[in-house]
């Protein structure tokens, strides 16, 4: 159960960051390795029409994201989208185990993923305001690099979860208190100047 859990909220947490990223592992995951055997519905994330809708929208998210101004809208945009996709991956996780309630995983990632994206929603403006924009591009591709690795570690290696997660944690935790601090910043240099 320890593992389906760690497997559920591996998942769901890095879909808060970039929805497609898990689903294209957990996708690659289930149909060329026996890690996992996703039962339907689930399994459509495996077939070849649910491969080609992932690798059609994970381009377009990764572009986006880059893009300063056009990353904001796709993070409204995606704030239906992430939580949804951090459910279904922690539910098909759970439902492949047997060891997790389908529907316990599905509010473990709806949870999850929901917090990982407010927490993404909040500080992005901040980079944006604090380095003009270039910092957007830099901090999408440690997010992306967070959520291949993360995704990689839940499917392969669950228990490593332990370790992981409470860095995922502390990193997400100094992230926001950095652009804290930058906003307090740029607020102060505002009130100067006026």
């Amino acid at each position: 159960m320890l593992a389906a859990l760690l497997s559920s909220l591996g998942l769901a947490l890095p879909a808060g960051l970039n929805a497609w990223l898990p689903f294209l592992i957990l996708a690659l995951a289930d149909r060329y390795t026996s890690v996992i055997d996703l039962a339907g519905p689930y399994d459509f994330i495996s077939s070849t029409p649910g491969l080609i809708i992932i690798l059609l929208l994970l381009p377009i998210e990764l572009i986006a994201d880059k893009i300063p101004g056009l990353d904001h809208v796709s993070d409204i945009v995606h704030t239906a989208i992430r939580p949804v996709a951090g459910a279904i991956l922690a539910a098909a996780v759970a439902d492949a185990s047997g060891d997790l309630n389908v529907w316990l995983g599905g509010v473990i990632g709806l949870t999850g993923a929901g917090a990982t994206h407010a927490a993404k929603m909040s500080t992005r403006p901040v980079i944006t305001a604090s380095t003009g924009g270039v910092g957007n591009p830099v901090v999408s591709m440690i997010e992306d690099f967070i959520a291949t690795i993360s995704s990689l570690v839940a499917v392969f290696l669950p228990l490593l979860l332990l370790v992981v997660l409470p860095l995922f944690g502390y990193f997400l935790y100094a992230i926001w208190k950095r652009m804290r601090r930058g906003s307090a910043r740029l607020r102060a240099a505002a009130s100067r100047g006026s």
